[in-house]
């Protein structure tokens, strides 16, 4: 991969269930925890790299390891969206066709999405997450495609359970 990490690889397609539990899970988080709102919510153009590095700040080099990660594991395909200019971009992160990851850049953090399938959910149980991802995962919204879940990631140690969820939705 780039330096850059391909953060602008993008191609269109139709809004899709998983973006669609999003969308609804952000209303009420948006609202509650403004200092981790998208960053570029309101922009009708992708952001670049330079004001997509300029928001991230210290986490650039976190969103570009997490990345590189799922890269390895087989999700290198990324595109970004906006489903409107009311919730901003996010950076999906695929392997083929099916969105493994979603990525919303905020201020000085970064906000990682998934929807975890009933199958996902039961082997996440299973593993060995930490008692702050169970929690999350117990409180998630659930909905007819699946357990939407909402991390943000301030650092590297935050990454640990991110990776573990990935791993889950990858082999479910």
């Amino acid at each position: 991969m780039s330096a850059e990490y391909n953060f602008f690889r993008f191609r269109r397609s139709s809004l899709g269930a998983d973006q669609r539990i999003l969308r609804n899970a952000r209303k009420t988080t948006e609202r509650t925890d403004l200092n981790t709102t998208n960053t570029f919510i309101g922009r009708i153009a992708r952001p670049t790299v330079e004001e997509l590095l300029a928001a991230l700040g210290s986490t650039a080099n976190v969103w570009g390891e997490l990345l590189d990660w799922l890269a390895k594991q087989g999700a290198a395909e990324q595109e970004w969206k906006s489903s409107s200019a009311k919730y901003g971009w996010s950076l999906l992160l695929k392997k083929k066709k099916r969105t493994i990851l979603y990525v919303s850049p905020c201020d000085g953090c970064f906000r990682v999405s998934l929807v975890l399938g009933d199958r996902a959910v039961a082997a996440a149980r299973q593993s060995n997450l930490s008692s702050s991802a169970l929690k999350l995962l117990d409180e998630a919204p659930r909905y007819a495609e699946g357990t939407g879940l909402r991390i943000i990631v301030k650092g590297l140690k935050d990454l640990a359970s991110i990776r573990k969820l990935a791993l889950i939705k990858l082999a479910n």
